[in-house]
């Protein structure tokens, strides 16, 4: 039987200020990317969805980000080199003390937002970036984006890795996400995202807005929960792919080139 991971992004409430709906993404996904303090949330926001996430079951992941609390980690910065590498050990440090805090362990890394997109397009940026996290934890499963430079630079490292495809954003022709600012990029339609999630992981492949199929790893479905429908297209996709007779289990990660 084919399987999936579903992972979402949380933890991103800072203060009295809330962000996403973390306990109802929580009982649909199997792996949560949890904010660590510097685009989002704060160290009580992390204390209590690595709590939540234990108690679900949920596979637990270390999200770090730029410096950028303003702009949610959006806005593009130039952090490069051993910088970079220390500013992500720092953040994936932080998770592992608060999941170990709360009865867990962080056991994937995903980038987010500019740097993630960044890392996308540059392999050498990529590269800084996960040296940074395995010289904490080598073992790390580091979630990269399908067919990016970010794929080219876990391959060449030779680490754990996993796949990522999106539910609710749309995909360029070399595989990097349409900008947020264009038409069209981030999906809204609950039904949409279900449809075409199965039919990516059918494929085996990352499905363009042009149609064209790229060939990649699928091994985790990211379900945003920022958005106005995000738990709905959650649910949605969980549920058309248990239709589809798609497994949902905890990615085990991969090594080398796909």
């Amino acid at each position: 039987m084919t399987s999936v991971d579903l992972n979402a992004d949380m933890g991103e409430s800072f203060g009295p200020w809330v962000m996403g709906q973390d306990a109802e993404l929580l009982e649909v996904i199997t792996s949560a990317n949890v904010a660590c303090g510097m685009h989002a949330g704060d160290w009580d926001a992390m204390a209590a969805t690595m709590a939540r996430a234990v108690e679900t079951g949920t596979g637990i992941g270390a999200h770090p980000g730029f410096p950028d609390l303003q702009g949610f980690g959006r806005r593009r910065m130039q952090i490069a080199g051993r910088s970079l590498g220390n500013l992500v050990a720092y953040q994936l440090g932080a998770a592992q003390a608060m999941a170990a805090a709360a009865g867990g362990r962080v056991r994937h890394l995903k980038l987010h937002g500019a740097l993630a997109n960044m890392c996308s397009e540059d392999e050498a940026l990529a590269r800084a970036a996960y040296e940074g996290a395995l010289s904490v934890d080598p073992d790390i499963i580091i979630m990269v984006l399908a067919a990016t430079r970010q794929q080219s630079a876990v391959e060449a490292l030779g680490c754990r890795w996993a796949g990522e495809i999106f539910a609710d954003r749309a995909y360029n022709d070399d595989a990097t996400l349409v900008d947020r600012a264009l038409p069209g990029a981030v999906i809204h339609d609950p039904e949409l995202a279900a449809r075409r999630m199965v039919g990516m992981v059918k494929a085996g492949a990352i499905i363009t807005e042009s149609g064209k199929h790229i060939p990649t790893a699928v091994d985790t479905i990211c379900l945003h929960g920022d958005g106005k429908t995000a738990l709905q297209i959650a649910r949605a996709v969980r549920a058309a792919l248990e239709e589809a007779d798609i497994a949902l289990e905890v990615f085990p990660g991969r090594t080398g080139a796909f």
